[in-house]
């Protein structure tokens, strides 16, 4: 494939990324804090783009990258670049979910047994000078049902983690058929509403997913649950989730994802937020993470050669 050779990156990666591209015969371009009204000057360039989720590639800014071959997102989510206009202009587009997926897993487990056994609680209390015990008993992961929402590279992660807890693990998954294996069931939304015990959100945002877990959604299912989200915030209503958590619906939850983060995810005006992330914050059955799941040392290169490898494929290259 004849190609420009340069490569605009908009946000830092693992170093394997760069090092191998150029091994490619790539010429790479750091704009780390570069704006985007001064990137958009610049992209006429560029072959291709490295990037995060510092910034919004819509439309308006993917239209000055005449040269434009690939788009290589640096993680999982795809909602901040517009799909329909790069699939139009024969842009092709790169994620890395299988970077990430193992310390996605890791955390969810991390975040259930913390709830379950209340572990964030009995920390603070003992740091405050309490010793308390009774009212700190937790509640044991084997025997119970697991409604995993999303069976791609996440869902399947932990499910493959589920398997020693001796737990009955169900996965839905809207955008897929026939993907029940050796770890979970294929389920639909009615057998989790009446089975499960505990649900661990994996799917994207998208506008048909915003508030996908909301009052209707919570209200239909049989048992009090735990709920786990390490997937996006938004998917999640915080304001139903309150009220289920009130009501002793949602029986704890663990969000390493908040609806109000900023769409980089990298800042969330802890002082500047609505009621609801406050009275989350008053809860003792709550446990947050900042949007840490998918950070890991290894996940920071894993995402560098899943796209070394997908770039290299993409052009014919051999490994």
């Amino acid at each position: 494939m004849s190609l420009s050779k340069n490569i605009l990156f908009t946000d830092e990666t693992h170093p394997y990324l760069p090092e191998a591209l150029k091994n490619m015969g790539f010429q790479c371009h750091f704009h780390f804090e570069t704006d985007r009204e001064m990137l958009k000057i610049l992209l006429p360039g560029f072959v291709g783009i490295v990037c995060k989720s510092r910034l919004k590639l819509d439309s308006d800014f993917l239209q000055q990258a005449t040269s434009l071959k690939f788009i290589a997102r640096a993680g999982v989510g795809l909602e901040h670049i517009d799909l329909d206009f790069a699939e139009a202009q024969n842009i092709r587009v790169f994620a890395s979910p299988e970077g990430s997926r193992d310390t996605v897993a890791e955390h969810t487990v991390g975040l259930l047994l913390g709830l379950m056994n209340n572990l964030h609680r009995a920390d603070r209390q003992i740091r405050a000078g309490q010793w308390i015990r009774k009212a700190n008993t937790g509640t044991e992961l084997g025997g119970k049902t697991v409604g995993i929402l999303g069976y791609g590279n996440m869902g399947q992660a932990l499910a493959r983690r589920l398997s020693g807890f001796n737990v009955r693990v169900l996965a839905y998954d809207k955008y897929k058929t026939g993907y029940g294996d050796a770890f979970a069931e294929a389920a639909d939304l009615q057998d989790i509403f009446d089975r499960a015990d505990i649900l661990s959100i994996h799917i994207p945002y998208s506008p048909d997913n915003h508030h996908f877990i909301n009052d209707d959604f919570l209200n239909r299912f049989k048992k009090p649950i735990w709920l786990v989200n390490t997937a996006r915030g938004t998917v999640l209503s915080t304001v139903d989730l309150i009220k289920h958590l009130h009501a002793g619906k949602v029986r704890g939850a663990a969000l390493d994802v908040i609806e109000y983060e900023e769409m980089s995810f990298n800042s969330l005006n802890l002082q500047n937020l609505p009621e609801p992330f406050h009275l989350l914050l008053q809860m003792d059955n709550v446990i947050l993470s900042p949007h840490i799941a998918g950070w890991s040392i290894e996940s920071h290169l894993g995402h560098a050669k899943v796209l070394a490898n997908k770039i290299r494929e993409w052009l014919g290259e051999d490994d």
